[in-house]
């Protein structure tokens, strides 16, 4: 199935943790990173997940934020180091594809972020990813 999920990364569930409604789901990508995954307890039950369990990681480019080094004090558990590989920018929106261990992901902002943060190519950046906009699929 073809999709406009840019963000496609494969990797291995490391850890389950289910609760009444939710669970969080650690995952070891194919470059060496963890990310979590808050998804639906039903959810880990359709998709029988376990450790061990091969899934594709999921994100939109709208739901990636950049900073341009790691960031303290923040709930956001999930965060990529990599290099920005490209930038493109719009009236109003940029698109920012960031060279990460394993592969490439691609942030979208606006354009005024793109200009204070001085991002361009072989910049140094951190994605930053809330754990609720992180989907899952069975690989």
């Amino acid at each position: 199935m073809s999709m406009s999920i840019r963000n496609q990364f494969p990797g291995t569930v490391t850890g389950v943790a289910v609760g009444e409604a939710m669970a969080s789901v650690k995952v070891r990508l194919a470059g060496g990173q963890d990310i979590t995954a808050a998804i639906t307890a039903d959810a880990v039950k359709d998709l029988g997940l376990a450790a061990g369990s091969a899934v594709k990681a999921l994100v939109k480019s709208t739901e990636v934020a950049l900073a341009t080094g790691p960031v303290e004090g923040i709930s956001i558990r999930n965060q990529i180091a990599g290099t920005v590989a490209d930038v493109t920018t719009g009236g109003a929106m940029g698109s920012v594809k960031v060279t990460v261990e394993g592969g490439e992901l691609t942030a979208a902002i606006t354009k005024d972020a793109v200009e204070a943060l001085g991002l361009a190519s072989g910049t140094s950046v951190v994605a930053l990813i809330k754990s609720t906009e992180v989907s899952l699929a069975a690989a």
